[in-house]
């Protein structure tokens, strides 16, 4: 099995801009008479494709199209070596910060999303991966909104 990521934008070159200077991702190649833009660089290809506002994502699908900024289930974690630069680099693209970075007892995190609405996670990890929880359960001191 291979994994393929694909993202929805509505300007193709504004989100090649984006995950180029943001991201440093590459772009490789555009496909199907320029809709489709392969991004390498991450782990896994990624794609761009171009929606209009307002098309529906299937046929049986009863939403549209829309980037505004919106929460989903599923996102991308892009792992890092300098989580301030990196965040500084995604916003200086474009990107808007969703969460100031926090401290893990497995590394640190931020959340931003992209110009199209799409939450992303910068991950810097401390000492590899999640090997810092214990059995992945997360051990960070409780927030203010857990209390």
């Amino acid at each position: 099995m291979q994994l393929l990521i694909n993202i929805d934008v509505d300007d193709l070159a504004h989100g090649i801009g984006f995950y180029q200077q943001g991201l440093g991702l590459r772009l490789a190649r555009k496909l199907f008479n320029g809709a489709v833009a392969e991004m390498l660089g991450g782990g896994a290809p990624i794609y761009l494709l171009a929606k209009a506002p307002g098309t529906r994502p299937s046929t049986r699908a009863d939403g549209r199209h829309d980037d505004r900024r919106h929460w989903t289930p599923a996102h991308l974690d892009f792992v890092v070596a300098d989580l301030e630069s990196a965040v500084e680099r995604a916003l200086e693209a474009g990107a808007e910060l969703e969460d100031w970075p926090q401290d893990f007892a497995w590394g640190r995190q931020a959340m931003l999303s992209d110009p199209f609405g799409h939450r992303l996670c910068f991950i810097e990890w401390k000492g590899g991966a999640y090997s810092a929880t214990e059995r992945g359960k997360e051990t960070r001191e409780p927030a203010l909104q857990d209390l």
